[in-house]
């Protein structure tokens, strides 16, 4: 099993920019893909980004020239850097944690965008 810790979420105003990070724990996989999802207000869980172990990247169109995802694999560690944030951004962002022994989910963290 795998436990998710993530940090970094918080109020901005819009334009600005927050640092997210999740570190993973536990029974890992050197063959994982980390990554972020989010959940806005009355709105359906939706993708982010991805970033495999050997860094393949994947993000959604929304965010795509916006946030950067990275991620330390001595640390256990992914990262959201999310710039030029609008309102619409608002939202609980999820780390996910993938590998063939299944998914583990962090608890959340609000991110809220607004003047």
């Amino acid at each position: 099993q795998v436990q998710l810790v993530e940090s970094g979420g918080g109020l901005v105003q819009p334009g600005g920019s927050l640092r997210l990070s999740c570190t993973a724990s536990g029974s890992i996989l050197s063959d994982n893909a980390m990554g972020w999802h989010r959940q806005g207000p009355g709105k359906q869980r939706e993708l982010v980004a991805t970033i495999s172990d050997l860094h393949r990247i994947n993000y959604s169109d929304s965010v795509k020239g916006r946030f950067t995802i990275s991620r330390d694999n001595a640390k256990n560690t992914v990262y959201l850097q999310m710039n030029s944030l609008e309102p619409e951004d608002t939202a609980v962002y999820y780390c996910n944690y993938h590998s063939v022994l299944g998914n583990s989910w962090g608890q959340g963290t609000q991110v809220t965008v607004s003047s």
